[in-house]
């Protein structure tokens, strides 16, 4: 009889899970787990139980693969789709189970993002308003039709009503390339969301971009700072310091290192395309309308405020290092990779 602990991932051929994920196969005590990744490539499937991780092939939008695989973990760490309420309600499904089962509460670690704290600024102004992970009652305040909200609520409900201890991640802008054997046997994305976004956008046009004066203000922080974000939490959970490390409504955790406006950003890639003899001109000008609906898919989401302060999240002995200035820096790498990358699939 096995007494490993019985872990389940979802979102591991991503860019966060992926890492997350190598975060934890570098874990002095990954002998000791029993990790099985949710996967829809067969070929990758293959690839991750050569590494030592079990991988079951399926869609993690599949209310029965995704909800008997929940049922058969001690911990659910879903890193895959932060909008997906089937995804979601799937996994508590099977964790429910796994509660009536065992009558231990089963753990969840859900992925969401400081894009549920967004406005609608277009870029033209910065906000204020600053977030604290450790204040639950302001971020019961958000409205109900906040992006990501509606599955956190739903997490949140469970949490309730007793049969999951559910906590929740909210990483902000991203920045860093992926790196590790993931990446290099072609399990992993390597790249960020909104960044490359912004990137694609400029190179495009033939000049660094950004969504109307660049005024509005987001947080950042590394990919290997938010992956160990994971990894601390699953420590202090494990310890039992339910003080220290709450869940539910004194679940959430923001993922920040520091902040940046857009036109910062884009003045980092106006630099790089200089560099690189893209452009002639670093200043960033604003997307009109019409190539905000060609590179952005329509939407302002790029020019909108989102501020937060991990309090909780290094309350439990979360150290990122990276800073906004080492994003900046990084810019141009992100550029060099955009340009000769093809995007896993």
């Amino acid at each position: 009889m096995s007494d490993k602990l019985n872990i389940m991932m979802t979102g591991v051929t991503g860019y966060i899970g992926g890492t997350v994920l190598k975060h934890f196969m570098n874990h002095p005590e990954f002998p000791s787990f029993n990790i099985t990744a949710l996967v829809r490539s067969p070929e990758k499937a293959e690839k991750l139980k050569k590494l030592g991780v079990n991988a079951v092939v399926g869609s993690h939008t599949d209310d029965k693969v995704t909800s008997d695989l929940a049922a058969e973990n001690d911990v659910v760490i879903a890193m895959a789709d932060a909008d997906s309420l089937e995804a979601a309600q799937a996994i508590l499904k099977g964790l429910k189970r796994r509660y009536e089962k065992t009558k231990k509460v089963p753990i969840l670690i859900h992925t969401s993002g400081t894009g549920v704290l967004a406005d609608n600024a277009e870029g033209k102004s910065a906000t204020e308003t600053i977030y604290d992970d450790s204040n639950p009652e302001q971020i019961e305040s958000l409205p109900d039709t906040q992006l990501h909200r509606n599955v956190d609520l739903e997490i949140l409900r469970a949490d309730k009503e007793g049969y999951v201890k559910a906590h929740i991640i909210l990483p902000s802008t991203i920045w860093g390339l992926g790196t590790g054997v993931l990446v290099d046997q072609g399990i992993q994305n390597r790249l960020s969301i909104q960044v490359p976004q912004l990137i694609r956008a400029s190179l495009a046009r033939g000049r660094a971009g950004m969504v109307g004066d660049g005024k509005n203000i987001w947080p950042d922080v590394n990919i290997d700072d938010v992956a160990e974000l994971y990894v601390v939490l699953f420590n202090a959970i494990r310890k039992g310091d339910n003080h220290a490390c709450g869940h539910g409504r004194e679940g959430f955790y923001f993922g920040e290192n520091g902040e940046h406006t857009l036109y910062e950003v884009g003045k980092a890639i106006g630099d790089a395309m200089v560099q690189l003899g893209l452009s002639n001109n670093a200043e960033p000008t604003t997307f009109t309308k019409e190539e905000i609906d060609k590179y952005l898919e329509g939407s302002t989401y790029l020019g909108s405020n989102s501020r937060c302060r991990g309090r909780r999240s290094r309350a439990i002995g979360w150290k990122p290092t990276k800073t906004k200035e080492d994003f900046l820096a990084s810019v141009k790498g992100e550029l060099e990779a955009v340009k000769g990358f093809k995007m896993l699939v």
